[in-house]
């Protein structure tokens, strides 16, 4: 009940344009605005309840209230760790960046790329905020969540321990828009051990709300190198990391310096000339602000005196500062894996990087309607929620030489970080991508004996929170169903389709035909034996004298006639039962096409604990939606009404008995 009003909730809060770029939500209904001038008017310094100096938001295991980490942790503002704090100096630079006492190098190598785009930049750092000027313990940066833009305020003490700053800092140590950022993260995702762990992929999109795609280096693409290029022009950020083959390699630095487990940024991609030939180099930062490479283009290595004066002047190749050159051919066999954030139209203001057509859908894998795992679970697979795209338009001068529209996929689970620290793992997640045919609305709900098989799919189902991969397919219309590996897995995500072209998107219900068998089995119900236990009956009676007349009585037999050869079909063990992940089909047969919504309800309305249909509630539900398309009233009207009249703690019982209808 609750995740549906929500849910109608957020859609009509993204229809007034909440959540989307200039309108951010307030994080927490946190409004900077207001809180600032009412610190400034009583003179007093933000401090924030939400996300407290405390233990709390530290951690809870390795940075919990008791572990040694965090023994003499003080929270102090930057007011009380020097004498003329600074927000930004200069501009925001790669140097702000130094990593402390916390796993997040990966957010760190995110922060580094932020730098280098100052639009980007100044999206997540609201202009303006300075420890000067109106300054109260109070600031705010934009980030995107799942799908919308937040607006996340916090106050500005910090974990310090001997007067240092505990974690994320600047080289200098008076610059701290960085750490503020870094804390902005932690609030949203419940405490900074949260941030431990992870890929730089997920820095890129919360601050970009961009779209992530993957390369295995040993495989890398011949024109890798170009893409690179084209995509540090277009803003785009990159990242790279070497493998570990178990957990004593985390960290650890090569004979040439290069650290293995760990997140490094892209920052450059040049040509230069030497000997008459092309020579292609990468410039790479390391977010430690310190151990660079030592091989061949390194800082000061004698490639650099072959390189023709005007070129070596453009390129800074000499700084202490956590960044290096180094040739592309030894990028592609020293790194592993390169990631790349592809930007949206929502992104920045320049017309250069909106390259990519963007949609998006939420949605809920919920145990018993919507869960039903990866395509290996056939009897459950077509009840995952499903999502239509149209492709119409061939790319304009393909990288590749062919023909076909090329979009990109990415299936990411919401609020993992959040629950890490109540012992829950990310799902196992991935999608298929299916060839929806040409054929008529009543032939779109024909059952077949066999799943037709995928044209496309996720590289693989895997355990992080985004699953994310680009394809080139002829153009047509496909269906999309995400789902976990394992049935009966419950979780919320979004789905976003970026494509190089214009393409129609929609929500799907019913366009995947489901396995089914098409015999009839034998059911030993009779369809008088509870009768009286029906709570519909009373719609049917025209009378009110709490009876059913001959007329009636006629009526309903005729339907339970034509519901017990639906029942039976889709009773296929023989059980007296039909199981929810079915329901959606033995509606299709009566005549009902029901979205997710609908079909979630339905199932916390009338099945079991093992979340079973029996016959005397599927009659109810038919009869009952019967009535309901008999006055034409759409479905998905009906519930949005629901739950404006009753709220979101509306009781099964006072809305069936609202006019005896089905509640929504």
């Amino acid at each position: 009940m609750a995740s549906i009003a929500a849910q109608l909730a957020r859609r009509n809060a993204q229809a007034e344009g909440l959540g989307k770029k200039g309108n951010a939500i307030p994080f927490n209904k946190q409004d900077f605005q207001t809180l600032q001038f009412s610190c400034l008017q009583n003179k007093t310094l933000f401090c924030d309840d939400t996300f407290p100096a405390e233990p709390a938001s530290l951690g809870y295991n390795e940075l919990g209230r008791y572990s040694t980490k965090t023994r003499g942790v003080e929270w102090k503002r930057p007011t009380e760790l020097c004498s003329n704090p600074q927000f930004i100096i200069d501009g925001a630079t790669r140097t702000d960046i130094c990593q402390g006492a916390l796993g997040d190098c990966w957010l760190l190598a995110a922060i580094a790329s932020l730098t280098l785009n100052k639009d980007i930049l100044a999206r997540v750092i609201p202009p303006g905020q300075s420890f000067q000027e109106s300054y109260a313990g109070i600031f705010h940066f934009q980030l995107w969540q799942y799908g919308e833009w937040v607006d996340v305020v916090i106050d500005d003490r910090l974990p310090t321990r001997n007067g240092e700053l505990l974690f994320l800092h600047s080289a200098e140590g008076s610059e701290f828009w960085s750490a503020l950022l870094e804390k902005a993260y932690a609030k949203v995702n419940g405490c900074y051990e949260a941030l431990s762990g992870g890929s730089a992929t997920e820095g890129f999109e919360d601050f970009t709300g961009g779209i992530s795609e993957m390369y295995e280096l040993r495989k890398a693409p011949p024109y890798l190198f170009k893409i690179i290029q084209k995509a540090l022009g277009l803003g785009s950020l990159l990242g790279c990391s070497i493998d570990i083959t178990s957990s004593y390699e985390t960290e650890a630095v090569t004979s040439q310096k290069l650290v293995k487990g760990h997140a490094y940024s892209i920052t450059g991609a040049e040509e230069v000339h030497v000997h008459g030939r092309v020579v292609q180099l990468v410039r790479i930062r390391n977010p430690w602000g310190q151990v660079e490479w030592t091989g061949p283009w390194s800082d000061n290595s004698s490639e650099w005196n072959s390189v023709r004066p005007e070129e070596k002047e453009k390129l800074d190749f000499c700084a202490e500062d956590g960044e290096f050159w180094m040739a592309y051919s030894d990028f592609v066999k020293q790194y592993s894996r390169l990631e790349i954030c592809n930007l949206t139209p929502d992104t920045l203001n320049s017309d250069s990087v909106a390259r990519w057509n963007y949609c998006q859908f939420e949605g809920i894998w919920m145990v018993g309607s919507t869960a039903g795992g990866c395509r290996n679970n056939q009897a459950t697979f077509c009840s995952n929620p499903q999502f239509a795209i149209i492709l119409e338009h061939v790319d304009d001068d393909p990288h590749d030489g062919e023909d076909g529209c090329t979009f990109l996929v990415g299936l990411m689970q919401k609020d993992g970080r959040k629950e890490r620290k109540f012992g829950r793992d990310l799902n196992t997640i991935g999608f298929a991508i299916y060839k929806v045919k040409k054929i008529t609305e009543t032939q779109s709900l024909k059952k077949t004996n066999t799943l037709q098989r995928a044209v496309a799919m996720s590289n693989t189902f895997i355990n992080l929170r985004e699953v994310c991969n680009r394809f080139k397919l002829p153009p047509g219309e496909y269906v999309i169903v995400p789902s976990t590996f394992e049935p009966h897995k419950k979780g919320n995500f979004v789905l976003r389709v970026f494509s190089e072209k214009q393409a129609t998107t929609r929500l799907g219900t019913s366009l995947l035909a489901y396995t089914c068998v098409n015999a009839y089995v034998n059911l030993q119900v009779s369809p008088f034996q509870k009768l009286e236990q029906l709570d519909c009956l009373d719609s049917l009676q025209k009378d009110g004298n709490g009876k059913l007349g001959l007329i009636e009585f006629h009526v309903l037999w005729l339907k339970l006639q034509k519901y017990l050869e639906i029942f039976k079909k889709f009773d296929t063990d023989n059980s007296g039962t039909i199981s929810s992940h079915e329901i959606r089909g033995a509606l299709n047969a009566g005549g009902f096409q029901v979205n997710n919504t609908v079909l979630q309800v339905i199932v916390s309305r009338y099945a079991d604990a093992e979340y079973g249909i029996d016959f005397d509630c599927f009659v109810d539900c038919m009869i009952r939606l019967e009535m309901l398309y008999s006055e034409s009233m759409c479905l998905n009207l009906w519930a949005t009404f629901i739950i404006t009249v009753f709220g979101s703690t509306a009781t099964v019982t006072n809305i069936i008995h609202y006019k005896c209808r089905l509640h929504i």
